[in-house]
């Protein structure tokens, strides 16, 4: 039987672990291999990197420190980041990581999804959509480069065309949301999962348990991924690697996932 899984989000700026408000000001939190080596530890569903300069500076994925990660991984691993082509997709793959992300190249060429799933299986192919609610609208619109292009793309139509195209899963993520912890944004959820049926995992606000609870509670079987609530501790926002046990996980999903 599916579950959901519960998916911790790093983001990697200059080969360092930051946490962003906003997708802006970006702090320094620690060292990605410490964190993946914590993690281990703690069990976790699944681990989402993601290089947030790559495709903002024109580079490729650093597969070197791609490498490194998915030598220390002992979950299950998506990487994103300066991906462009279906020969970026299957080298990472290559390297043991299971699923490959993407995002601004989906923008310029979404038929890229149909080459990179014909090289890695459409299961490894996950497509990241920044989704920002336009101002005196109900539309959130697609954007890129860290939140800085606007696309004009809307979230349902383009995931359903994503869909079609056959990706495997769709991961949006809140940029009024990011780093804020005050928790999820079910309306854009909402539109979204009304337009596709395949995996979907949303990222962005969650800033306890209960906001996964909550999420899980009105999707079901659904991704609910965080950073800061991750990385951070208490209202200071020290810097503290955690993770809900298995026990914590086991109620939660035993309380709140619908007909459990």
């Amino acid at each position: 039987m599916l579950r959901p899984r519960i998916i911790a989000c790093l983001l990697v700026s200059n080969k360092g672990l930051v946490k962003t408000v906003g997708f802006g000001d970006p702090k320094y939190v620690g060292d990605p291999i410490n964190a993946v080596k914590i993690f281990n530890e703690k069990e976790v569903d699944e681990l989402v990197v993601l290089d947030i300069d790559a495709t903002v500076q024109g580079n490729g994925p650093d597969y070197k420190m791609i490498q490194q990660l998915a030598v220390e991984c002992r979950m299950p691993l998506c990487y994103g980041g300066g991906v462009k082509s279906a020969e970026h997709a299957k080298t990472i793959i290559g390297l043991g990581v299971e699923k490959v992300a993407v995002s601004a190249a989906l923008v310029e060429n979404p038929n890229l999804v149909v080459a990179m799933a014909e090289e890695i299986g459409s299961q490894s192919v996950v497509a990241v959509l920044d989704l920002k609610k336009k101002r005196l609208s109900s539309r959130y619109e697609v954007w890129t480069h860290n939140g800085t292009v606007n696309t004009g793309k809307t979230a349902p139509e383009f995931a359903s065309e994503l869909q079609r195209l056959g990706v495997g899963e769709i991961v949006i993520n809140s940029i009024d949301n990011d780093g804020r912890m005050k928790g999820y944004d079910l309306t854009m959820v909402s539109q979204v999962r009304e337009a596709v049926d395949v995996p979907l995992s949303v990222l962005g606000g969650a800033g306890s348990l209960e906001d996964i609870a909550q999420l899980i509670g009105k999707f079901g079987v659904i991704g609910a991924a965080a950073g800061s609530l991750f990385v951070f501790k208490g209202a200071y926002r020290a810097v503290l690697i955690n993770y809900p046990s298995a026990a914590q996980r086991d109620q939660l999903i035993r309380n709140h996932l619908p007909g459990a």
